[in-house]
């Protein structure tokens, strides 16, 4: 995987962490929770980054 096509789920909105040891990381556009980060997971599967991706916005206050 190369620089332009990486995505950092730590800075997307739809990642999360679950409470779940065994699936610590999850992921909300394609409804799945993993060992691994979600990214990583998709570009594995499918040889392509995520499509879903989408930069966290800033909170409105």
């Amino acid at each position: 995987m190369t620089e332009e096509t990486r995505r950092d789920c730590f800075k997307c909105r739809f990642f999360y962490v679950t409470w779940e040891p065994e699936h610590p990381n999850g992921c909300r556009a394609m409804g799945f929770k993993t060992k691994q980060l979600p990214s990583m997971v998709v570009f594995q599967a499918s040889g392509k980054p995520c499509s879903y991706f989408k930069t966290k916005g800033k909170k409105e206050s």
